[in-house]
C-alpha cells in the first residue's frame, strides 16, 4: 500500500504538466479528459495496493489471487469507467487514452528507483541511516590532530 500511495503523490507532480500538454493540443476537452484519466490511474494503484494489502494478511494464495484477478477487475473497471464516458461532450478519446497508458507507464518506471527489491524491506526502500561507529565531519574537526599549534 505504501508504493500505491507513493505512486499516488507523484501523479500529483505530473497533473500540471500532463494538463498544460492536454490543454496545448486539445483545449479544455483535453484537459478534462486528462483529468478523467489520471484519476483513473490513481484510484487503479490505489484499488492495486489496497487488495493486495488486505488479501496479504490472509496469506500468500490470496495475495497471488488478489494479483492476478485484480488485475482483471482493474482492467474491466477501467473499461468501464473509458465506455461510460465515451460519448460525453467534454471527452476526447485521444487525450484520455494517452493519459492512461503514458501516465500509468511513467510513474511506474518512476517508482521503480524507490522500490525495493529484497524481502528484508518489502515495499519502499528504507531511508539510508549514518552508521555511528564512523566518524563524522564533525567529530573530525574536533580531534586532537586537525587543530594547529601555534609558536
Amino acid at each position: 500500500m505504501a508504493v500505491a500511495v507513493d505512486i499516488a503523490r507523484k501523479a500529483v507532480w505530473m497533473l500540471p504538466v500532463c494538463l498544460v500538454v492536454a490543454y496545448g493540443f486539445w483545449g479544455m476537452d483535453g484537459v478534462w479528459s486528462t483529468l478523467y484519466g489520471l484519476a483513473i490511474v490513481v484510484v487503479n494503484f490505489l484499488l492495486a495496493g489496497w487488495m493486495l494489502a488486505v488479501t496479504g494478511r490472509i496469506g500468500a494464495a490470496a495475495m497471488g489471487a488478489a494479483a492476478l484477478f485484480g488485475f482483471l477487475l482493474r482492467l474491466g473497471l477501467i473499461m468501464v469507467a473509458v465506455l461510460a464516458v465515451r460519448n460525453a461532450s467534454w471527452v476526447s478519446l485521444v487525450p484520455l487514452g494517452l493519459t492512461i497508458i503514458v501516465t500509468h507507464l511513467a510513474l511506474l518506471f518512476w517508482e521503480l528507483r524507490k522500490v525495493s527489491a529484497t524481502l528484508a524491506f518489502p515495499g519502499l526502500k528504507p531511508a539510508p541511516t549514518p552508521n555511528p561507529h564512523l566518524p563524522t565531519r564533525a567529530t573530525d574537526e574536533t580531534s586532537p590532530t586537525s587543530s594547529s599549534t601555534a609558536p
